[in-house]
């Protein structure tokens, strides 16, 4: 089969290299000048390095069975995951239960009560019963009010704002889930994971492998119409970066960019069109840091004061040594905001500005002259609103026109944005659209 690929992102290139090593034609078109998506990277220090932060859990065996047989898996680094909690001006560590026992902003009660609802739901299997309730109810029932209000509050502000109380409970249940399958027991760290010489090695080696299999990369392009005839799929419209366009033919193709652009490229029933359109997303805004000393020495901070205008601080050379980055320290500082954001008009100097003295509330000593470079990454679409009762409301990947497919983001519920789930999802609906 001829299959045409919309998206360049790790989901569409896995699609495009599973299918070719079926023996299928493909066509894949990213309008970015680079693949990768938000996983793709860019030099920093004589290393590459993720625009948006990334890295692995044990339990992303997706991913890891494709680095396997791409014979990349000892690029794998695994180390002990360093998380900690920032709040009234200190920062807390949060890795081990241990230190939740030991996590003063709340009653010896309320810490054990805590510990039970993780236990709890670490091992809870049946997420679809889940889905008529709110993560904010669930969470302030069961967890208490303190608990809600002092952890999970503050951190459900930071990563969905407007939209803190209306998430579903699954989404929340799916982060005990991931998080838990990376510890190696019960009272273990945890381990995180990330490929030596960045995401782009992953990239890379998929790009040329799909090459060799004759596979047809096209970054630079737009793809401006998903052509159909009597309900079935006939072709793609295409533009290039020259403004030269294209009619190409497919029998199949799958959709992996955000649902609500697919009724822009094709008439739709109305009651799919409108299911595609219903998802809505927040958008990410991360300032990348170089700087010549440690901010912390946490890779994962959660920050739970309301001043600061960042969700997390994340210390890339916490997980990665800094001579990956010619001996530089990089930290991440993101955020998922809203379209009406105060952020998005801004550019990288006033952000920047912006957010200086706060660092300095995480490390007094910091000081200006340790910052050598910072870089802005803005991403319009990167964090699917899961409200109640989503499963309903999420477009099949399936669509009704015959031999039109989508594995977007927002299809990988009841699992949270993830990368493992991107590649996973894109493999699964490239298998299925070609032997259906």
């Amino acid at each position: 089969m001829r299959v045409g690929i919309i998206g360049g992102g790790v989901g569409g290139l896995g699609a495009a290299y599973d299918l070719l090593k079926s023996g299928h034609e493909v066509e894949l078109y990213e309008r970015a000048p680079f693949l990768g998506g938000l996983a793709s990277t860019f030099d920093v220090g004589g290393g590459q390095l993720e625009r948006f932060y990334h890295h692995l859990f044990t339990s992303d065996t997706t991913i890891i069975e494709l680095l396997q047989e791409l014979g990349l898996d000892d690029r794998l680094i695994w180390e002990d995951s360093k998380v900690g909690w920032f709040a009234d001006g200190k920062i807390y560590p949060f890795s081990t239960p241990f230190d939740l026992l030991k996590f003063s902003r709340v009653s010896i009660f309320d810490r054990i009560r805590m510990g039970l609802v993780t236990l709890y739901l670490q091992r809870y299997k049946n997420w679809k019963n889940l889905e008529n309730i709110t993560a904010a109810e669930w969470m302030r029932k069961w967890a208490g009010k303190r608990n809600w209000e002092m952890i999970w509050e503050p951190l459900m502000m930071g990563k969905f704002t407007v939209y803190r109380e209306q998430i579903a409970m699954p989404w929340l249940w799916s982060k005990f889930v991931t998080r838990s399958s990376s510890r190696q027991h019960l009272l273990g760290k945890e381990k995180l994971g990330y490929i030596r010489g960045s995401w782009g090695t992953l990239v890379d080696e998929l790009q040329q492998r799909i090459t060799n299999m004759n596979g047809i990369l096209k970054p630079n392009t737009l793809v401006t119409q998903i052509v159909s005839q009597e309900n079935r799929i006939t072709g793609l419209k295409i533009r290039n970066a020259d403004g030269e366009e294209k009619l190409r033919p497919f029998d199949v193709v799958i959709s992996t960019v955000p649902t609500f652009l697919l009724p822009n490229l094709i008439d739709l029933p109305k009651e799919y069109a409108d299911q595609c359109t219903s998802v809505e997303y927040e958008g990410a805004i991360a300032v990348i840091w170089v700087l010549k000393k440690p901010l912390s020495n946490i890779y994962w901070l959660n920050v739970a004061d309301r001043d600061i205008p960042f969700l997390l601080a994340l210390e890339q050379t916490n997980l990665v040594p800094p001579s990956e980055y010619g001996g530089k320290h990089i930290v991440y500082t993101a955020n998922y905001v809203p379209k009406d954001d105060y952020r998005w008009p801004l550019d990288e100097s006033d952000i920047v500005a912006d957010y200086i003295p706060h660092l300095k509330k995480i490390n007094p000593s910091f000081e200006e002259s340790w910052i050598e470079k910072t870089y802005l990454h803005k991403e319009a679409a990167a964090q699917p609103i899961m409200t109640t009762n989503y499963s309903q409301k999420m477009p099949s990947v399936k669509t009704p026109i015959n031999g039109l497919w989508t594995a977007a983001m927002s299809q990988v519920y009841p699992m949270d944005r993830g990368t493992n789930y991107s590649i996973q999802l894109g493999i699964d609906v490239a298998r299925r659209a070609v032997k259906e």
